[in-house]
């Protein structure tokens, strides 16, 4: 896979981690968000990512300590 091809696919990643973040569907965007930077390690999937381990460290401690 050349470099334009994984930018593009974790482009693509990251605006499916968007979607589901906009669903509430946690999960699936931290899925997404992972995948955007093990593509792209300067996607901007970084720092959603961060943002949602923020708000779900903050919210939803029960989530990560079942």
């Amino acid at each position: 896979m050349t470099d334009t091809e994984r930018r593009t696919k974790a482009e693509d990643y990251y605006q499916k981690g968007n979607a589901y973040r906009k669903q509430s569907d946690w999960q699936h965007a931290l899925e997404c968000y992972n995948h955007a930077i093990e593509l792209d390690p300067t996607s901007p999937a970084v720092r959603a990512k961060e943002m949602l381990d923020n708000i779900l460290n903050y919210y939803c401690k029960e989530m990560f300590n079942p």
